[in-house]
């Protein structure tokens, strides 16, 4: 893709491209942490009635077609900002806003909820340092990787996947060999137990589930940096995706054998935050408890939230860029091709929120969790809404399972995944939508109505149809 191409939208090139086809798989892979049930395994077997195996391939199936949407329209608006870029141009500039606004809930929380998660377990580990000493010890470092540039971060995250990698491999084969030797029951009830079921657990669950696998849709951030363009970004959602998936699937299905009480387990919850570091514990000693425990602590502050404070940046970027935010967000460093302003925002932000959430509340952990699902989801049904009117309704696409049923089916199971999460994450979510609603109508109210630059395609009278997909 060359530069003229984003000339057609109005912009100049000013991001390096300087990220390939792999450096996207790795960078999808370490933003969703190849090893995220660990922190959350004990939410999801509760919340699934010790089917946690289910929840993941219910979630994995819902967010493939959601990945099949974002590849449609990131072939026709390849810009930096995602699904924001893509209903502003897709539907029109007012849903363009609110689309971001209610991605920005998941992008803005996403690297405070991880680093509290891993300056929590650190400070547990390391008691010496208070959980704001490991706080700026984590936002420090990724600030200061992303500050020297993309192709950096790109090869830190390399490093740190093949760490996580390792750990897994470990905890599987000594999980596996503890299954062998009678330490835990490997059973299809992890997958599917009728006395358990019910379309409204399975929705529950998959609401909590869903955390581990956000961050497939932050690859298409980096459109604009990306050597192979719209293409490449495509190809490396679908594999990040699947990839994480079947890791998800095969860890707690292992962990869900060697839960030492799994009746407790579901009727007390997870208050501790360590069932899946006492099935570590169950299969190897405490080796693996502490060896599983820290690797959580490192891939959600160091690995997570380098390539998370990445997208935040470039979606404030992108609507710092169309003066839907303000303006100093879109500058960019002449030498380093990053946008250096959003990138130390996320930062502040994210040393105020963890610091207000750790020692202003005692369910920090549990309301940032559920803004941020609630956040992505919103967004995604925009998503599949918006390539049907694109392609569909706009374009007149003969193509009807890429531009219509697949996106219908895809937002029929994210609807039904809102519907069944908890409350709680419903009126935060809703909450944050009116607020995003107001704001728009000040916007409108000063003059400063939200707009993009027309494709010169989409000034022709009578679009020719599309056929078949990109």
């Amino acid at each position: 893709m060359s530069d003229n191409t984003l000339g057609e939208f109005g912009y100049r090139q000013e991001l390096r491209r300087g990220v390939n086809l792999a450096d996207l798989v790795f960078y999808g892979l370490i933003f969703m942490v190849p090893i995220a049930p660990f922190a959350i395994f004990g939410q999801v077997f509760q919340v699934s009635n010790g089917m946690p195996v289910l929840a993941y391939a219910v979630g994995l199936v819902a967010l493939l077609f959601t990945a099949a949407s974002y590849a449609q329209m990131v072939r026709a608006y390849p810009l930096s900002g995602s699904v924001y870029s893509y209903a502003g141009r897709g539907i029109g500039a007012p849903f363009g806003f609110i689309t971001g606004w209610a991605i920005l809930l998941d992008y803005l929380l996403v690297p405070g909820l991880l680093y509290l998660v891993a300056s929590l377990a650190m400070n547990a580990t390391v008691t010496s340092i208070p959980v704001w000493g490991w706080l700026l010890i984590f936002v420090g470092a990724n600030t200061i990787i992303n500050l020297r540039g993309i192709k950096l971060t790109a090869n830190f995250t390399k490093l740190m996947i093949i760490g996580e990698l390792i750990i897994l491999a470990i905890y599987l084969a000594v999980g596996i060999y503890a299954i062998s030797q009678g330490k835990g029951h490997l059973s299809f009830k992890a997958v599917f137990d009728s006395s358990a079921f019910s379309w409204s657990v399975v929705g529950a669950a998959v609401s909590v589930a869903v955390l581990s696998f956000l961050g497939f849709d932050g690859i298409a951030m980096l459109v604009e940096e990306s050597k192979g363009g719209a293409t490449d970004v495509a190809k490396a959602m679908r594999w990040a995706l699947g990839l994480a998936g079947l890791l998800f699937i095969a860890q707690v299905w292992v962990a869900a054998a060697l839960v030492p009480d799994a009746a407790g387990l579901i009727a007390n919850g997870d208050t501790a935050g360590t069932a899946f570091y006492d099935t570590a514990q169950v299969a190897g000693g405490h080796w693996l408890y502490q060896t599983t425990s820290i690797a959580t602590a490192i891939a959600w502050g160091l690995a997570d939230t380098l390539v998370a404070q990445v997208a935040v940046s470039r979606l404030l970027y992108a609507m710092g860029r169309d003066k839907q935010l303000p303006s100093f967000l879109a500058k960019v460093s002449p030498r380093r091709a990053v946008p250096t302003n959003a990138i130390l925002l996320v930062a502040a932000l994210s040393i105020g929120l963890v610091l207000y959430m750790n020692y202003g509340r005692t369910d920090g952990l549990t309301i940032m969790s559920s803004m941020i699902n609630m956040g992505a989801m919103v967004a995604f049904v925009i998503l599949h809404v918006t390539v049907i009117w694109h392609y569909v309704v706009k374009k007149r696409s003969g193509n009807l399972w890429a531009h219509l049923v697949a996106p219908l089916i895809g937002a029929a199971i994210l609807i039904f995944v809102i519907i069944n999460a908890k409350i709680l994450a419903q009126i935060v979510g809703f909450v944050w939508l009116g607020v995003g609603v107001l704001v728009l109508i000040g916007l409108y109210a000063v003059g400063n109505k939200p707009k993009f630059e027309p494709h010169p395609l989409e000034q022709t009278s009578t679009p020719a149809p599309e056929g078949a997909s990109a």
